[in-house]
């Protein structure tokens, strides 16, 4: 089975036609067009229409889904297969899902720990780096820390992230 990469989530019901609202997590909307996975491993999908924008949600239906009742049960995260997911033409782009189990090095080349997750707050990217020993904490992924990202290699060059560090 391939990986599957949660892009959106139905959040809650909309009216009384069976409409759903879904929190889209990609940029590339039309991702949540058509037949999407419930979870990461079992074959149970739903077919998904988008109707419109809703502020930061997307109206959609659910085929089969023709009453509110039906549509309040389903509140679940979105999949797709990691191979439908289009590749990336700019060095500069990644996926949040390839950055998290990466090595994080420092500039001179020691390594500092593990890229746990990629999140965002609002006010940007943060990767939260999992050291060898203590707390985790968060490096803004900007390029005045992040110098370099090497998928190949599977490591994240970080310069001035020391004083993100707990004490």
């Amino acid at each position: 089975m391939s990986k599957r990469i949660c892009i959106g989530k139905i959040t809650s019901a909309h009216g009384i036609k069976g409409l759903v609202k879904i929190l889209p997590y990609c940029e590339d909307i039309t991702l949540l067009n058509g037949k999407l996975y419930t979870d990461e491993h079992s074959e149970e999908t739903l077919d998904v229409t988008l109707k419109n924008p809703m502020g930061k949600y997307y109206l959609s239906e659910i085929k089969g889904i023709n009453d509110r009742n039906a549509a309040e049960k389903l509140k679940c995260s979105l999949y797709v297969s990691r191979e439908t997911l289009p590749e990336l033409d700019d060095n500069d782009t990644f996926y949040v899902e390839d950055l998290i189990g990466l090595n994080a090095l420092d500039a001179s080349g020691k390594t500092i720990g593990t890229i746990k997750t990629v999140d965002n707050f609002g006010a940007g990217d943060l990767l939260e780096i999992h050291p060898p020993g203590g707390e985790s904490y968060y490096v803004p992924f900007h390029d005045e820390y992040v110098t370099n990202v090497d998928l190949s290699a599977r490591v994240v060059t970080l310069q001035n992230a020391d004083h993100f560090k707990p004490e």
